[in-house]
């Protein structure tokens, strides 16, 4: 694959819609874990895979910027931003 084409591959993963960019992500993994693709391949499939699994967390981070919650505070309802919870590992 050539630089302008393989450009081109990245590009368009940018403008899939997440749940394109995670059916594609699966498509990959199932590929990468059945082992039957050449080095090559594999190595494409990795490098596609880990772009795909970069753009789903920007994608997720952005809408995560853009959520409202809900919450009532003195008997009236109020929107604050969305604050997730941090894992405590």
């Amino acid at each position: 694959m050539s630089e302008t084409d393989r450009n081109n591959r990245w590009e368009h993963l940018e403008k899939l819609p997440f749940e394109q960019a995670m059916e594609r992500l699966e498509e990959v993994v199932d590929r990468l874990e059945n082992g039957d693709v050449s080095l090559e391949e594999a190595i494409q499939l990795y490098e596609e895979g880990m772009r795909l699994s970069r753009i789903c967390g920007e994608k997720l981070d952005k809408v995560e910027q853009q959520m409202e919650m809900l919450v009532q505070e003195n008997g009236e309802w109020v929107k604050k931003p969305f604050q997730p919870e941090e894992d405590s590992e």
